[in-house]
């Protein structure tokens, strides 16, 4: 079944209860849609996947667990879990997965419109992604997003003293022990801000850290991090 093609989702209200407004983002079988919740009324993010020609059962699985963790999770840096559900339309079969909406630019979308973030905006964010870091790795076992990078951190509007509320989203790539317990080995991440053990499939909760840094040097330098000189695998 071909997957339904971006105007085919606006103004279809999925699961008798979320009204399509408009496509956020899509990559490989998956997309990233704005909905209005018409029970609670308000908005919210829907990320789906579909059975098309470009369907891969690992994306299925990383999609479930992505679920699984985000139901677990209670913090204020991160997008809550709200519903997960079957879709089943006549132009697309597959699942959703809904999350509250947060209101914000990412940090690579704020660099892009002009932004630029002093020394002190810069530790402050470090500071903030720390607290959401740390709560992740102390989950038992540890929550390792995997693919910490500046278009997954959102940063809403400055309000007074105050630079905007931070949030951590896309845990798409998320890895838990316990969810993957024959120990398949997926490799997931972003080139740049992979550390080196990712390549090989592996992640401790030291290679959230490994990506902060590169994310943090990013927003320093305004270079990509894989641009930056390199000594042995370090920037």
């Amino acid at each position: 079944m071909a997957e339904a093609s971006p105007p085919a989702w606006l103004g279809k209200c999925l699961n008798n209860r979320y009204e399509i407004r408009k496509e956020l983002g899509k990559a490989v079988g998956r997309r990233t849609l704005l909905a209005d919740d018409t029970q609670a009324q308000c908005p919210v993010v829907i990320k789906v996947i579909t059975f098309g020609n470009d369907f891969e059962w690992t994306n299925l699985r990383l999609f479930e667990r992505e679920g699984e963790v985000l139901k677990s999770l209670n913090h204020a840096g991160i997008p809550r879990y709200l519903d997960y559900f079957e879709i089943d339309l006549p132009s697309a079969k597959g699942y959703a997965l809904v999350q509250s909406y947060v209101h914000g630019q990412s940090l690579q979308e704020h660099l892009q419109t002009g932004r630029s973030f002093s020394e002190a905006d810069i530790i402050d964010i470090a500071q903030r992604l720390l607290t959401i870091l740390q709560y992740l790795h102390s989950q038992m076992p540890p929550i390792i997003h995997r693919d910490l990078k500046p278009s997954n951190i959102l940063l809403s509007d400055r309000t007074g003293h105050s630079q905007g509320q931070l949030y951590l989203v896309d845990f798409g790539s998320v890895q838990v022990p316990f969810l993957n317990p024959s120990g398949t080995l997926t490799i997931v991440g972003t080139y740049g801000y992979m550390p080196p053990e990712q390549f090989g499939g592996r992640a401790t909760p030291a290679s959230d850290l490994y990506s902060l840094g590169a994310t943090l040097i990013f927003l320093m330098t305004g270079c990509h991090p894989a641009d930056l000189p390199q000594n042995k695998m370090r920037i």
